[in-house]
């Protein structure tokens, strides 16, 4: 599907498009659920990091997924996006090889980067997409990539997610401010989960909104509220085309939600009562069907045969990731400086 022109005047998602992102969030809620009961495999009853298919830690964006597709939605394969150590629905927005990144989480030879990586260090060349563990270390590279463009003349733009955590740290103010005295085509997409691990949001951070820091900077700066798939689009949008105008960097924050612990085993004992509760029951994927059902028409049959199509996607990913080899010990010094 085209999901859109580069000269987009609506900011309003059209039908193909609304589809589209629902398709997108549903196979991205699927293969984490397909994860999580993979990664725990080898590790009950006693939990052990080490053991299982896909040993390490694992970070999950179940709820997340409108962040993700409602920017990407805007996206090219010749932009460039970075993300944090919780990647899975924005690489899944940005086309990556599902078959290829299933079998880089498993740590097999047919992975992205023959299994080198994992799932914090996807990495896929041919849709400009990287990911990385640390905090806030996707910010330089998104900002490099648009420096790139715009000294080379050509199509693209910088996008750099980051969680609301990174804001804090330094290399997102020094790579904002480059941005802004270069005058990049660079948006900053930060994911207000309300936790930084284990740490509220209110207790790490001066200000409530991290859009304000855009004033800092001089360039525009938005905040979206409620997870809203649609409000991400139409905001990430008209801050991409100004990118692509010429018109410089922009700073977006998108108030969204963590439906699972930090990572795979967090008792999660940080979250007030019923707060849990609360996020599950708006769930963005349920909330994304019933507005496709009240604006679009979307049926009970049509909804049953997206949902198959999206498990059969995963499923055909993660059937290629268990059937594909390990990599040899020979190969753990080659790709590699020594």
């Amino acid at each position: 599907m085209e999901k859109n022109s580069l000269q987009e005047e609506n900011l309003t998602p059209t039908k193909e498009q609304k589809f589209w992102m629902y398709r997108n969030m549903l196979v991205s809620r699927f293969l984490e659920e397909s994860i999580e009961q993979i990664y725990l495999e080898g590790k009950k009853p006693v939990f052990n990091m080490a053991a299982g298919p896909i040993p390490g830690e694992m970070h999950l964006s179940n709820g997340q997924e409108p962040c993700a597709v409602g920017v990407c939605a805007h996206l090219q394969p010749f932009d460039v996006v970075t993300a944090t150590h919780r990647p899975h629905h924005i690489a899944v927005a940005k086309g990556v090889n599902l078959n290829k990144m299933v079998a880089e989480i498993f740590g097999k030879s047919t992975g992205l980067s023959g299994g080198r990586g994992g799932h914090m260090h996807i990495f896929d060349a041919d849709v400009n997409f990287a990911c990385s563990g640390i905090i806030g270390q996707g910010m330089g590279p998104a900002v490099g990539a648009a420096l790139s463009r715009k000294m080379q003349g050509k199509e693209g733009v910088g996008v750099a997610f980051i969680g609301e955590g990174a804001v804090n740290q330094g290399a997102f103010h020094e790579a904002m401010n480059l941005a802004a005295v270069w005058k990049l085509p660079f948006i900053t997409i930060i994911e207000d989960n309300q936790w930084g691990i284990s740490v509220a949001k209110s207790e790490s951070t001066a200000v409530p909104d991290n859009s304000v820091r855009a004033q800092a900077y001089g360039i525009p700066g938005y905040q979206v509220r409620d997870n809203d798939t649609y409000e991400i689009f139409r905001v990430a949008g008209e801050a991409i085309e100004r990118a692509r105008k010429g018109g410089g960097p922009s700073l977006i924050e998108i108030e969204t939600y963590r439906l699972a612990g930090h990572f795979m085993g967090d008792a999660e004992g940080y979250r007030p009562p019923g707060e849990l509760d609360g996020l599950k029951a708006k769930d963005p994927i349920n909330v994304m069907r019933a507005r496709l059902g009240s604006e679009e028409g979307l049926t009970d049959e049509q909804n049953d045969r997206i949902v198959a199509e999206a498990r059969a996607t995963v499923d055909a990913a993660v059937n290629f990731a268990r059937e594909s080899a390990y990599p040899s010990p020979e190969e753990a010094l080659e790709k590699v400086f020594v």
